[in-house]
C-alpha cells in the first residue's frame, strides 16, 4: 500500500472536499480521484460516500483513518531509527500554519533549518490556526504553529517563538459602522450595538468570548469566519468590528482600510506544537532546537 495513498486519503478525510484536498497535496483533484479509487480497490470496500454536492466518510472509512494514521506515524518512527548519525540528517518534515505564520516565524525558522540541514525535505500546508492541534493529533501533519491554548492536549509539545497583542479593529471607510464610532467618546463604545466579525472557533474565539462575558452583552454577530486574515478583509469592508492579533494586521493587504481601536489589548503565544512522541524523530527534534535558538535567543 503506498504510504502517498494513505496521505491523499487523511487529507480528503479531513476535508471531505476533493478540491481543497488536492491542493494540500499539491495534485489535481482528478489524479486525487484516482488515487482513492486504487485505495479503495485495494482495500476492498468503499471509504468515502461521494455525490454531487458532498463526501462524507463510511463506516469502513472511519475505522481506516485510524489505520492509515497509525500506519504512517510506525513508518516515520522506523525512518527516524534508521537514521545513520554519522550521515547528514535527512527524511521529511511537514508544518501545518496560518498564511501570516508562513510570512512571518515560519520564513525564518525554514531558512535555518534549511541551511543547517539541507538534505530534509520541508513541505509546508497553510490554512486556519484553529485548526493547526487537530492537525498534529490526527497525524496530517508533524508540526503546527499554534496559539498556546490555556490548557495543552495531553501528550502534545509546545516551543514558543513568539507573541502578538490581540488588537480591536474597525474601517477607516465612511460606513454606518464608522458613523457610530464617530459618535462615541473614548472609554463609551455602545458594545451591543457594534456588528462583530468573529472566528468560528479556537483561542480567538475564546478570548473574544470572554470580553463579551466580561462586559456582559450578547454581541451581534455579523459573520463567524475561517482564518484571521479574513476577519481584516470583512473589517475593511465595514461589516463589522473584529478582535486579531497585531501580526496578522502587519501582514495584511488592507492594513491602511482598518484602524486600531484605542483599547487596552492583551497578548497570545505563539508557538510549534508536535506529539512529544514524535520528538524522538531527528528531524523534528532539530526543528525544534533550531526554533528554540531563534525565539529564545
Amino acid at each position: 500500500m503506498d504510504h502517498k495513498q494513505l496521505n491523499y486519503f487523511l487529507a480528503l478525510a479531513d476535508t471531505l472536499h476533493f478540491t481543497r484536498a488536492s491542493e494540500r497535496c499539491y495534485i489535481s483533484p482528478p489524479t486525487l480521484s484516482r488515487q482513492i479509487k486504487q485505495l479503495e480497490n485495494e482495500v476492498g470496500s468503499a471509504l468515502f460516500i461521494r455525490d454531487n454536492r458532498s463526501v462524507s466518510l463510511t463506516a469502513q472509512g472511519k475505522a481506516f483513518v485510524h489505520y492509515a494514521q497509525a500506519t504512517l506515524a510506525s513508518w516515520r518512527q522506523f525512518k527516524s531509527e534508521c537514521q545513520d548519525d554519522s550521515q547528514p540528517l535527512s527524511g521529511e518534515l511537514s508544518l501545518y500554519c496560518s498564511v501570516t505564520a508562513s510570512y512571518s516565524f515560519i520564513y525564518d525558522l525554514f531558512a535555518r533549518y534549511r541551511k543547517e540541514f539541507p538534505q530534509v525535505e520541508l513541505n509546508l500546508m497553510t490554512g486556519d490556526p484553529a485548526h493547526s492541534i487537530t492537525q498534529v493529533q490526527s497525524d496530517l501533519t508533524d508540526v503546527a504553529v499554534a496559539v498556546k491554548p490555556a490548557s495543552l492536549a495531553q501528550g502534545i509539545e509546545y516551543q514558543s517563538i513568539g507573541r502578538s497583542r490581540l488588537v480591536f479593529i474597525a474601517p477607516t471607510m465612511q460606513c454606518p459602522l464608522t458613523d457610530t464610532l464617530d459618535n462615541c467618546t473614548e472609554g463609551s463604545l455602545p458594545w451591543a450595538q457594534l456588528p462583530f466579525i468573529v472566528p468560528e472557533q479556537g483561542v480567538l474565539k475564546e478570548r473574544i468570548d470572554s470580553f463579551f462575558k466580561r462586559i456582559s452583552i450578547q454581541p451581534q454577530v455579523y459573520a463567524h469566519v475561517s482564518g484571521h486574515e479574513a476577519m481584516v478583509a470583512l473589517t475593511s469592508l465595514g461589516f463589522g468590528v473584529a478582535y486579531v492579533p497585531e501580526i496578522v494586521l502587519a501582514q495584511s493587504p488592507f492594513k491602511n482600510q482598518v484602524q486600531q481601536l484605542n483599547l487596552q489589548s492583551e497578548e497570545i503565544d505563539i508557538g510549534l506544537v508536535t506529539k512529544k512522541k514524535r520528538l524522538q524523530d531527528p528531524v523534528i527534534n532539530k526543528l525544534f532546537n533550531v526554533a528554540g535558538g531563534i525565539f529564545n535567543s
